[in-house]
């Protein structure tokens, strides 16, 4: 597995691996410091980003690497040089890429010519190192055992979803989306090839629109911002009227198991599509859940540049 390109890419072997070797960098970041030494890291981001940006420019410096940072207006790309040849001359420049754009398309087309690995930092279809950094922090809190547990996704179902549900899957887990009904469902091919995996794992695939209903009994509720980068402003408020039902509040995490815990990918709009009592009250663990995205973020870099992810 040369790649990151999607979260339906990783195996469960892989996963745990990954996991494991987070946990690590949590405990010890300078452990491989010398991993990328002499190496350099383009981190390439046409979307405006905290965590990814910060998470990967510490990640590769953690390793002893060069994170080079790049804007999107930075490059040839946008006077018309292709993608293709992008990834060629980052190839020959540096020793893997993160990519932080709008076009899944864009990221799949530099892993198929760049020939170091790239690592997709989110797109619009999915965010695969944001669950990673999510199922570090879940196993923090619940363990390796999830066998009578029930992980629920609230909200639109987006780039977020979409990677909750695989994940999901692969985990051997009980996901939920519950989203709005109609155009803020989930795509069904993803549901789809969610169900397919989860038919090699044992995991169970819900989608819903049932807010009280996925949220009863469930260990983690977790949300996402109800309006992302380029979606249409004119769509506001038909999105957020349909999306109300599904805000996090302290009624829904009432519903929820006595050591249940609020996660989110930040950034958060408080009392949107989570109330700030439960953003901020003591079920809340996003702080630990964006520290974790270092830690996955160095231990895809450690791994992928080593060669030793397998691919489903």
């Amino acid at each position: 597995m040369k790649d990151l390109l999607r979260t339906a890419d990783l195996s469960r072997a892989d996963v745990e691996l990954l996991l494991t070797t987070a946990a690590d960098f949590a405990a010890n970041p300078l452990r491989s410091n010398t991993a990328l030494a002499n190496k350099g890291v383009a981190i390439y981001m046409t979307k405006p980003s905290t965590r990814t940006r910060l998470a990967s420019e510490t990640a590769v410096a953690h390793l002893g690497g060069t994170p080079i940072f790049i804007r999107g207006d930075e490059l040839q790309l946008g006077r018309g040089e292709t993608i293709a040849d992008t990834a060629r001359i980052i190839s020959g420049y540096c020793d893997a890429l993160i990519i932080r754009t709008f076009a899944q398309s864009d990221v799949d087309e530099l892993g198929a010519n760049a020939t170091v690995p790239v690592i997709n930092g989110l797109t619009d279809d999915d965010h695969p190192t944001q669950l990673l950094a999510d199922w570090v922090t879940i196993r923090e809190n619940f363990g390796a055992d999830i066998a009578s547990r029930k992980f629920v996704y609230l909200g639109d179902g987006n780039n977020m979803a979409h990677a909750w549900l695989t994940m999901g899957a692969i985990m051997g887990a009980h996901v939920v989306a519950a989203t709005p009904a109609g155009a803020w469902v989930p795509d069904a091919t993803v549901v789809a090839q969610a169900k397919a995996i989860a038919a090699t794992t044992g995991a169970t695939i819900e989608v819903t629109n049932d807010p009280e209903t996925a949220a009863k009994d469930a260990s983690v509720l977790y949300t996402d911002v109800w309006m992302s980068m380029g979606d249409p402003e004119a769509e506001r408020i038909e999105k957020t009227k349909a999306l109300s039902p599904f805000k996090v509040s302290q009624q829904l995490m009432d519903l929820t198991a006595k050591d249940s815990i609020f996660m989110h990918c930040l950034p958060a709009h408080r009392e949107e599509e989570v109330s700030t009592s439960v953003i901020d009250g003591p079920k809340s663990v996003i702080w630990r859940q964006a520290f974790h995205r270092r830690t996955t973020i160095q231990a895809l870099l450690y791994h992928l540049t080593r060669g030793e992810l397998q691919g489903r």
